[in-house]
């Protein structure tokens, strides 16, 4: 769509001065008319670097929405793009107080009604609900997408207690974007000094990450699962079963107390308008019913419907990408849903079924590379992100099967797998996949989670296992609407290891499970003829794109290899997004990531990753060029962190940094 309501103007960069001098760079999209007909203002606020990281998205959605009568304001936080100072961790308080004075100066500006909005994915989707909860009387409304209320448990650090690999991924790839320089052309001759200050007090993110291996004082801070109470406007809760952050869209709609919606489609960890896989949707069509509910005090009729709705994914060939992902729209008026029953399965000896069989010792001890199937932690929908078929991961796990269904099973929510077992040292690990299983036997994994058994009763508080004892304890997995079609079988897989997405256990270890006694819920979901009903999304509309050249295509690959010798396996992934100049100022980027996970088949501590990324930039004779590298080992006892930092300016090198660390194992 490229005519809209309102002609847009735009103000390219202006500078919002907070009040310690701190001055940040801000990018905004308005109604030509907005002084003489003030608007509401939609905030977003990012560390992504405005001027080339996220300007692509951002020129499809924002002018969009301005031109259906709103001004949208993309910030830069402090220490990113061309703001001032440097960026020191995610989601600090420092944060979220610049963000209200960032709220106070847009109300304040004639061509506002006073009225604003947070909108924003994965970071911004994080603070726009921490600071919803600080209740800044401006902020009215929020759309949160793709974020946690929990940052311990369901981000990108900690799973069930257990050390996620992206963690070391995600602070790689931050260690890359915070080095950065802003652009001269926006700050002038003070690009440089704020480039080498940021260089030279740049931090390791990953090791402040990894030294809080437990849930403290640092995770809850900004985890607005501590206090759903403090959010006091609306919240619209948007998300993908194919991101790493659909399970906090049930949380918040069961524990905010506010007007509150969720959405939770096929997508993965990107805005539903572009998003892959499909079906699109007309999202911006979406916000805009409700910024105007909730901004401009008009009935929309988005309060009318369902408070929750979900794509119910269909049985598909398991693939590592998929376009679409077939299936439909459910619906349910409100959640928890007294709709849905946790239905309970046995574990048994002979596999699957709905009584409990004799209570029977089955022993399991994985080869370290069980998981090669599992694909990212947080898929993007690009390239090979996406869990495979899980034949190979399942032929090194326990697996019951249930018999051939006789009609088909759908399931909403979050299942859980409650287990009776012991294992043999005091630190161990459990991953728990839940598949569909076609008559042919190939295997769709649906929904999966993990355990740090030492973290069976507390995230804050984990005690070491008694080997040997008998321990009763409740997996919970992601949620996830699926359809198990009649003729297939629900299949359990456990096992002992999940790389390359978990850190293994400090040993290797067999996990002893007493079958009989050990059960799976399933939250059935009966089938609604309202569903039917349910009025379609309108097709997915934009903005017109920016303009670019593109100098370098970009590719991205994955490879494994396996040493049949050794028993060595190495997923090498090479991510590299080409040269990109921009028509509107001429600005030329280069990002290249490359990671290699590298594992033994009985060793956990021959486990290593390293990630490197390359960033150039430039414009005419302007050249610089950032090279960081990061690497992860362990012993039984202790993390091995290393890590460099390179700067170049026309190829001179003008910083060098290096880390080395070392980091207390606490029962991880």
């Amino acid at each position: 769509m490229t005519r809209f309501p309102r002609p847009v103007r735009e103000i390219e960069n202006i500078f919002i001065t907070l009040s310690d001098g701190c001055r940040l760079a801000a990018r905004i999209w308005l109604p030509e008319d907005a002084e003489a007909d003030p608007v509401p203002a939609i905030l977003e606020y990012l560390p992504y670097r405005k001027r080339e990281g996220t300007s692509e998205r951002d020129s499809l959605t924002h002018p969009y929405v301005a031109g259906h009568g709103y001004a949208c304001v993309r910030v830069d936080m402090r220490g990113s793009g061309e703001s001032d100072d440097v960026l020191e961790d995610e989601y600090l308080k420092q944060e979220q107080d610049d963000a209200l004075e960032v709220l106070a100066w847009i109300a304040a500006q004639p061509w506002c009604t006073g009225a604003v909005g947070m909108i924003g994915i994965s970071w911004g989707g994080f603070n726009g609900l921490q600071v919803a909860a600080r209740r800044p009387p401006q902020l009215k409304a929020v759309i949160t997408l793709c974020s946690t209320d929990d940052r311990y448990a369901d981000d990108v650090h900690y799973m069930g207690g257990c050390l996620l690999n992206d963690n070391i991924g995600w602070a790689s790839t931050m260690f890359g974007i915070m080095t950065n320089p802003p652009d001269p052309a926006l700050v002038g001759e003070a690009w440089r000094a704020m480039w080498l200050e940021r260089l030279e007090k740049e931090p390791l993110l990953v090791d402040t990450w990894t030294r809080h291996q437990r849930r403290d004082a640092y995770w809850k801070h900004g985890s607005v699962c501590e206090d759903f109470g403090a959010i006091t406007c609306p919240v619209y809760a948007v998300g993908g079963w194919g991101d790493g952050y659909s399970n906090a869209i049930p949380r918040l709609l069961a524990g905010l107390s506010v007007p509150r919606k969720g959405l939770i489609g096929p997508w993965a960890h990107k805005y539903p308008h572009f998003a892959k896989p499909g079906p699109r949707i007309g999202f911006l069509q979406e916000c805009l019913r409700w910024w105007d509910q909730w901004l401009k005090g008009r009935e929309t009729g988005i309060m009318d419907e369902p408070m929750l709705r979900a794509w119910m994914e269909d049985w598909v060939d398991p693939q590592p990408h998929y376009e679409d992902r077939p299936g439909r729209w459910v619906a349910e008026a409100s959640w928890p849903s007294a709709r849905i029953d946790a239905e309970r399965w046995a574990l048994n000896a002979g596999g699957l079924d709905r009584e409990p069989g004799a209570s029977t010792t089955l022993t399991i001890r994985s080869p370290q590379h069980t998981g090669l199937g599992s694909g990212r932690w947080c898929p993007y929908g690009v390239g090979a992100d996406f869990p495979s078929d899980q034949r190979e991961d399942d032929g090194k796990s326990l697996v019951f099967d249930s018999a051939p269904l006789a009609a088909p099973v759908e399931i909403l929510g979050a299942p859980v797998v409650e287990l009776e077992v012991a294992a043999d040292k005091p630190v161990a690990l459990v991953a728990v996949r839940l598949n569909d299983v076609a008559p042919d036997g190939r295997s769709l994994r649906v929904t999966y989670g993990l355990l740090n058994l030492t973290h069976r009763d507390s995230d804050e508080a984990p005690a070491p296992l008694e080997p040997g004892h008998r321990y009763r304890v409740a997996v919970k997995l992601n949620d996830i609407a699926h359809r198990f079609p009649a003729g297939h079988r629900i299949r359990i897989a456990i096992s002992t290891s999940y790389w390359p997405i978990a850190w293994p256990s400090p040993e290797t270890f067999t996990l002893t499970l007493h079958s009989g006694t050990s059960s799976l819920l399933l939250p059935v979901r009966p089938p609604r003829a309202e569903d039917t009903a349910l009025p379609d999304f309108p097709p997915a509309q934009i903005a017109p794109p920016q303009r670019k050249t593109v100098l370098r295509e970009g590719t991205t690959t994955v490879q494994w290899t396996r040493d049949h010798a050794t028993g060595e396996t190495v997923m090498t992934t090479v991510e590299d997004a080409g040269v990109e100049r921009l028509d509107a100022h001429g600005l030329e980027h280069e990002a290249i990531k490359r990671s290699e996970h590298r594992i033994g088949e009985t060793d956990p501590n021959s486990a290593v990753i390293t990630k490197s990324y390359t960033l150039r930039m430039g414009r005419g004779d302007w050249r610089i060029r950032t090279e960081t590298r990061t690497a992860l080992r362990s012993t039984p006892t202790e993390f091995l962190l290393d890590a460099a930092l390179e700067a170049y300016e026309d190829d001179n090198l003008v910083c060098s940094r290096a880390w080395t660390t070392t980091i207390p194992r606490d029962l991880v």
